[in-house]
């Protein structure tokens, strides 16, 4: 190791590399070590079938935080993103649909055919969320300030967004108070008549979470989600390249810094001295020092495995292990012959691939959802999954062969803990599942599958280090966000083991590929004084 080290980042993902990157340009020199042998993590671009480039696991990461892509200057690295105006497109049996623009006015139109008071009622809607979400948005750059001792810019930083909730009138105030605790279920009832239109705008409050739209707090997710990106439904801009290239940028960018990267060091053991990290163990025995460690895994995997019990305190160990982390998502990737044709679309020409530029969300009314997530409960998959796809190929060519393409499947609800049999022995099963299900809509798509891959929960804990395939590293929900993130007391990114600190999606503000969680500990790292 160079002997110019003095920070120790574990994990090669965005948020780690950009945790990197700012360290680097805070003067302090750190090692980013990534036990695959590419960089990217969960926001990775890899070949599944000769030919064929998918995402890894997320179709459409991000947005990144504007600030961090500026700061490190990611399109100076090579980053170029590709802008879809769909958002999604939602099909229903029976050949009924509804497509959902970057330009409310023309979502309105799309649903007029299904309903007139709908119609009516989205922009109001789509307004209602961005000011309440933009509000929202400056607490995604702020660090949790300390319960019982916040410092004083903590405290300003919290005045001026209730300033902001303030300005935003009696009604959106109202509004708040009302919403966040609801069931996204309830919120979508009371805007919309037509049950495609309520489980399409549901759908964003769902993925990754063990909840159904029948649980409480959802709807609170909703805009968590939309604070990072002040839409009714998230936005469709993806790196030129796959998510991959959005990690090859922050990697340049901590390069340039003058952080070092290696691939293929798996760290499996802290190294710890009086109550204070001295470096990290790597599965091939190497022994590495540093007075800070930056873990971007998950706060279980960290905290339970490679910190020695002995360093924590049982009770805090135990509260470790109560983080809520079921994991209920499985990941389908296929490769295509040619473009499915849905039913929803017959007669729509050349606007028919446009429509599928976005999401494509199979999930016809609330009930279905929630009968999903009944099964999963259970430890059952139900024989009618929520879906949320993507052909990231349409906007992305160089993904797929000329005239081929690439279809990428989260499957919601696949719970990591089956009630009957093993993943080993039912992943070919799910892999059918889902062709079944998405055939229900497009029936030629069996017959254009050329290869897939089929990734189930245990996958995503195995090959990259989330517990039970959670893939947010824990649940979003409003007992497991801001200063409860991952844990009240510990959501600063510190943790009680001096020089150790936090940086993955388990920390604020949670998951999606903003980058945000990475900067904040940078921040946080910077700023804490190790005692000599």
């Amino acid at each position: 190791m160079d002997a110019r080290t003095d920070t120790i980042v574990i994990g090669g993902g965005l948020n780690g590399l950009v945790a990197a990157a700012y360290l680097a340009r805070g003067g302090r020199r750190p090692l980013v070590l990534e036990r695959a042998e590419t960089l990217g993590g969960t926001c990775a671009t890899e070949s599944f079938a000769p030919g064929f480039r998918a995402p890894a696991l997320f179709h459409a990461p991000g947005p990144v935080r504007p600030e961090i892509a500026r700061e490190l200057r990611f399109e100076a690295h090579g980053l170029k993103t590709l802008v879809s105006d769909t958002l999604a497109f939602a099909p229903a049996p029976g050949g009924a649909s509804v497509t959902f623009h970057r330009d409310p006015a023309r979502t309105a139109a799309s649903l007029t055919g299904l309903s007139r008071k709908d119609a009516e009622r989205f922009p109001e809607f789509e307004e209602a969320v961005t000011r309440i979400a933009s509000v929202l948005s400056g607490l995604l750059d702020m660090t949790p300030p300390d319960i019982d001792k916040p410092a004083f810019g903590e405290i300003m930083s919290l005045l001026r967004t209730g300033k902001k909730v303030r300005d935003l009138g009696r009604g959106d105030i109202h509004r708040v108070l009302r919403w966040m605790p609801m069931a996204i279920a309830d919120l979508v009832g009371e805007w919309f008549e037509n049950e495609l239109v309520r489980a399409a705008i549901a759908a964003r409050a769902l993925i990754g979470q063990a909840a159904g739209p029948w649980s409480a707090c959802t709807s609170s997710v909703l805009f968590l989600r939309a604070a990072a990106d002040p839409h009714a439904l998230p936005s469709i801009a993806i790196p030129a390249g796959g998510p991959g290239a959005l990690t090859d940028a922050a990697a340049a960018a901590a390069r340039a810094a003058g952080a070092t990267i290696r691939t293929g060091a798996e760290v499996v053991r802290l190294t710890t001295r009086d109550g204070r990290v001295t470096g990290v163990v790597t599965a091939r025995g190497e022994s590495l020092e540093a007075a800070t460690v930056v873990s971007s895994l998950d706060p279980k995997r960290t905290l339970l495995h490679l910190v020695d019990p002995a360093d924590l305190d049982p009770e805090f160990r135990r509260r470790v292990g109560n983080i809520r982390a079921r994991g209920v998502t499985a990941k389908v990737n296929l490769a295509l012959g040619g473009l499915p044709g849905f039913s929803a679309l017959r007669g729509a020409g050349a606007g028919a691939s446009q429509s599928l530029t976005g999401r494509i969300l199979i999930g016809h009314e609330i009930d279905a959802l929630e009968r999903a997530y009944d099964a999963s409960k259970y430890g059952e998959v139900s024989e009618v999954p929520f879906l949320e796809a993507m052909i990231p190929s349409l906007l992305d060519p160089t993904l797929a062969p000329a005239g081929r393409h690439v279809l990428s499947v989260l499957v919601q609800y696949a719970p990591y803990h089956l009630r009957e049999g093993n993943w080993a022995g039912r992943r070919d099963a799910l892999g059918d599942l889902v062709v079944k299900t998405l055939a229900t809509h497009a029936p030629d798509l069996p017959g254009l599958v050329q290869h897939r891959q089929v990734l189930t929960p245990l996958d995503l804990e195995t090959r990259w280090g989330l517990t039970e395939g959670q893939i947010f590293q824990g649940e979003e929900a409003l007992d497991q966000i801001f200063t409860m993130r991952p844990l009240l007391g510990c959501a600063r990114y510190a943790t009680p083991l001096a020089g150790l600190f936090l940086c993955g999606a388990g920390t604020h503000p949670g998951g999606g590929h903003t980058g945000a969680n990475g900067r904040n500990a940078a921040r946080a790292v910077l700023a804490w004084r190790p005692q000599t």
